[in-house]
């Protein structure tokens, strides 16, 4: 008996237990990698503030601006010129694409 025992637990083991063991190690890890309805609404808000504060430079350089024309060549003579606002990340855009690759990520 019990030499029967040990080989059906063997072959038992190798084709069932050793497959679910990484099947289920496998789904652990693409559920991890999704992003959570928490963690969307923390990528919204910073999205958000990240657009205030933006907001919020663009003002106080016109301000400066208007107070003293040369304020950017006083404060950082040693680069010629800044670079424009154009060619700053654009954050619409960006969160853009990064919330369609978490709902892509989702529908996996």
């Amino acid at each position: 008996m019990e030499d029967v025992l040990i080989p059906v637990l063997i072959v038992g083991m190798l084709f069932i237990g050793l497959p679910w063991l990484i099947m289920h190690y496998v789904t652990r890890w693409k559920t991890a990698a999704t992003l959570t309805g928490g963690d969307e609404r923390l990528l919204e808000e910073l999205h958000d503030l990240a657009r205030r504060l933006d907001d919020r430079m663009c003002s106080i350089e016109r301000i400066m601006t208007a107070e003293n024309p040369n304020w950017r060549q006083q404060c950082a003579p040693e680069q010629q010129a800044l670079p424009s606002r154009s060619a700053d990340l654009d954050i619409d855009a960006e969160f853009a694409r990064l919330s369609e690759r978490s709902r892509t990520r989702e529908v996996r």
